[in-house]
């Protein structure tokens, strides 16, 4: 018997041993992410939050539970995901866009929110203040410089006198961006056109309304027209009418030039936010911040195909040539 009980308590005492020697699993964190579209940009943002938190220890599988949906651009999926997300209580919430990053900010003030490719945080009503948002929500801003966008335009067609705008009026960060345009134009002896399209489909019906009214085509970063940009370039190619983006992954895909942000530094930039938060700070003690860094990027192809020849002053600046 004291054998058996002598064997009992070596047993039990490394047992304990062994426990307290064993590395402690880090407790498994979750993150959503919503999303109210898929096209290249916001890909590559939510790729650049995932990729900055796997490379801070965060990693899918291991000790990260990493939701993502997509709206597929409708605004009402957009808020039943949100509401989806908020009732299974991640530790943060990831809202790439305006339109994602609403419907979550108004049904939550407990969970954090981290927003991204947001134009116009401020008056979209997610926060207050850039520099101090309080509160539950900060995020990345990839609010631009449009006036820079208009002096491109101007300088690649210099004859040109109006500027027809592609964008959806539902959509506040292009509303925004729109009514910026229009104070900016004037100074640089330009008109804005409206080009409204409300859903994908009526993207190639808005831009062909612009023919005949605009000198060029521009699409801010409205995630409706750039999810059917194709569309848009085949009117710039049809009707001889430069296509300019506010996005650089848009030249890829036709547009003649873009003077923007890589979605996947804006997306790195929001990560890190968000892995400050995993880590016990507070999001509304974060600055929101804006991308201060912007490449210019061109598609020389496009720009044979729609009329524009670009100086060579002009592409020795470029950081992408599309030749």
């Amino acid at each position: 018997m004291k054998i058996k009980l002598v064997s009992l308590a070596v047993a039990l005492a490394t047992a304990v041993a062994t426990a307290l020697a064993a590395p402690v699993q880090a407790q498994e964190k979750s993150v959503a992410i919503t999303q109210i579209v898929e096209h290249p940009a916001l890909d590559a943002c939510r790729q650049g939050v995932k990729d900055v938190l796997a490379e801070a220890g965060f990693v899918v599988g291991k000790n990260l539970k990493w939701t993502y949906e997509s709206a597929q651009g409708n605004p009402g999926t957009a808020a039943q995901i949100a509401r989806k997300f908020i009732g299974e209580n991640p530790d943060v919430i990831v809202a790439i866009s305006t339109p994602s990053s609403q419907p979550v900010a108004a049904a939550t003030k407990t969970i954090p929110l981290v927003f991204s490719a947001v134009t116009d945080p401020v008056g979209a009503k997610l926060i207050d203040n850039m520099e101090r948002p309080g509160g539950n929500v900060t995020g990345t801003s990839d609010m631009l410089p449009l006036d820079e966008h208009l002096k491109l335009i101007k300088r690649l067609v210099p004859s040109a006198k109006t500027v027809g705008v592609v964008f959806n009026p539902g959509e506040a960060n292009s509303v925004s961006s729109v009514a910026s345009m229009k104070e900016a134009a004037p100074a640089l002896g330009l008109t804005i056109v409206e080009a409204p399209a409300t859903k994908s489909s009526d993207v190639l019906a808005a831009a062909r309304s612009a023919v005949g009214k605009a000198d060029a085509l521009y699409v801010p970063t409205d995630n409706t027209v750039v999810s059917a940009f194709e569309a848009v370039v085949k009117v710039g190619i049809d009707a001889k009418l430069p296509v300019f983006a506010a996005d650089t992954d848009s030249v890829a895909r036709g547009a003649v030039a873009a003077l923007g942000f890589n979605y996947y530094d804006v997306g790195r930039q929001t990560g890190r936010m968000v892995v400050k938060i995993l880590k016990g700070t507070k999001p509304g003690d974060i600055p929101a911040a804006t991308v201060e860094k912007m490449d210019l990027h061109l598609n020389l192809p496009s720009a044979e195909k729609m009329g524009v020849s670009i100086p060579d002053t002009v592409i020795a600046e470029a950081k992408k040539v599309i030749r």
